[in-house]
């Protein structure tokens, strides 16, 4: 018998499904089920959502304190956007490109160009010699001369580019990239994930060198024919814009969204759920002043119980494995979660007019105590326009193996190091007196997605996952990092939900 609209829309009906978790997976998978007719009901843990996604007001300046823009590949962000009708707030940064700090007796320089990864084509090129040296980019050359791999191929991108061109280009110009962009060491990502078809292009043209610049123009012959565009975009007002288009739509669909309800346990019951949800009680007027005077955890707080049909689960990986524990079998233990702190600083300084140091600055690793800097009002020209004649500069701390100089910091002692660090990155001297106001953001970071063995664990993971009935997980942990990842992931677990509600 052939299932009606209106079957469907009945089934669909007597379905709940219970998100945990209000990052852009957590919103979106939440979208996906409530677009069919499914009750759904979001809980997050913090007072707002959109999880890496924070948009803040500071010196009356609405700007992005967390992710600031989303890779263009695939076109499924965009998609999405579109959905939202927020497409025209879609921008392109400027600013020109990336430069280089901390290069052993070695001037700060532009991150070279025609390179993948920070590999260069051309070890002789002026900007890249300049950072490597005569007797870098000698070393570089012999690639040239070495057998090309014709048995298998390299997985550790940094051991093959040290043992091919050197450890200068590994170090120098390599290493300042992946930590920047993985928060990783190269000789810990993959080169497969990284820069997929750059093992073939090796073995194809005989040296590392020749593939990167056979693959630059395999890249540039692709993009003949179609509109230029930058590989990053962002929108004008700050990615904040996304989630409150997601929060609206979702009210749209009826979607019951709780903030400042956190998760404390997770269980079967039957062939359902039980969630179960603690927040915090909202005090009447005469404790108001025994309430303030309280610490958090003596906070007066309501536990409730949350029966569903199916549960999406779009924490960190932490938080998943503790609700997850005894529920899924061979999920594995948790990965590295490094925290990583950026520190959002709104500068008086006259000096940065010029863009010294172009949109941003990478380090090379043991350099400084930051890993990179972004001149947020020289990189987008929105936020330039918003900021009138101030500017508006984000220092990244911690990494991959590597706490955050700043975790045991005060907020002012924070603000203070990376005024400091944006100084020596700058180039321009910058005083306290400079600082209009700052903003400290702590994120806990998912394994990123090139890292050797992510993708298998992901894969065991999902398959894991995909054993127990009425269950998704989504997010950075088990989709990818950034949002080029998480979007399609999020659409993709959803619909594999509902459509078992549905008709499985």
């Amino acid at each position: 018998m052939i299932d009606t609209p209106a079957d469907l829309a009945a089934r669909a009906g007597r379905q709940h499904v219970v998100v945990i978790g209000g990052g852009i997976g957590g919103l979106v998978a939440a979208r996906e089920c409530a677009k069919v007719g499914m009750s759904v009901t979001l809980l997050e843990a913090a007072d707002e959502l959109g999880g890496s996604i924070r948009t803040v007001e500071l010196d009356d300046i609405r700007l992005d304190v967390g992710a600031e823009s989303f890779a263009t590949r695939g076109g499924h962000v965009a998609e999405l956007i579109d959905d939202l009708d927020i497409s025209g707030r879609v921008v392109a940064p400027g600013g020109g490109g990336a430069w280089l700090t901390g290069i052993p007796g070695t001037p700060d320089a532009p991150l070279p160009v025609g390179g993948i990864l920070g590999i260069p084509a051309n070890p002789f090129q002026d900007d890249v010699r300049r950072i490597i040296g005569w007797s870098g980019a000698w070393r570089a050359y012999l690639d040239r001369m070495r057998p090309p791999l014709t048995i298998g191929h390299a997985q550790s991108l940094g051991k093959l580019v040290a043992s091919r061109m050197g450890a200068r280009v590994r170090d120098r110009l390599v290493a300042p990239v992946t930590a920047g962009v993985y928060s990783a060491h190269p000789d810990d990502v993959d080169m497969d994930a990284a820069a997929p078809g750059l093992n073939a292009a090796l073995t194809r043209t005989g040296s590392l060198s020749g593939g990167v610049a056979a693959l630059r123009d395999e890249q540039q012959q692709a993009r003949e024919g179609k509109a230029p565009g930058s590989a990053v975009q962002g929108l004008s007002g700050g990615m904040g814009l996304l989630v409150d288009a997601l929060r609206a739509d979702l009210g749209s669909y009826g979607v019951d969204i709780r903030t400042g309800v956190r998760v404390t346990g997770l269980a079967r019951d039957g062939e359902g759920w039980l969630v179960t949800a603690e927040a915090a009680a909202e005090p009447d007027a005469a404790t108001d002043a025994a309430t303030d005077a309280e610490s958090d955890a003596d906070e007066p707080s309501t536990t409730e119980e949350i029966a569903a049909t199916a549960v999406i689960v779009a924490t960190p990986e932490p938080v998943a494995h503790e609700l997850l524990s005894g529920i899924v079998d061979g999920l594995g233990a948790p990965g590295p979660a490094p925290e990583i702190e950026l520190v959002t600083l709104v500068l008086d300084a006259p000096a940065l007019d010029a863009a010294p140091r172009g949109s941003g600055v990478l380090t090379v690793p043991g350099s400084r105590v930051a890993k990179a800097l972004t001149h947020s009002t020289a990189k987008w020209p929105w936020l330039r326009t918003a900021a009138g004649d101030r500017h508006v500069v984000r220092v990244s701390f911690g990494t991959q193996g590597e706490a955050a100089a700043t975790a045991s910091l005060s907020d002012d002692e924070a603000a203070r190091l990376a005024l400091d660090e944006a100084s020596g990155m700058l180039g321009v001297r910058l005083e306290p007196h400079q600082l209009r106001a700052s903003y400290r953001a702590r994120y806990t970071q998912a394994q990123p997605s090139s890292v050797i063995g992510a993708a298998e664990r992901r894969r065991a993971v999902r398959a894991a996952i995909a054993k127990v009935d009425g269950l998704a997980v989504v997010g950075a942990w088990v989709a990818g990092t950034g949002l080029a990842q998480v979007v399609p992931d999020a659409v993709a677990e959803g619909d594999r939900l509902r459509h078992a509600l549905l008709w499985d």
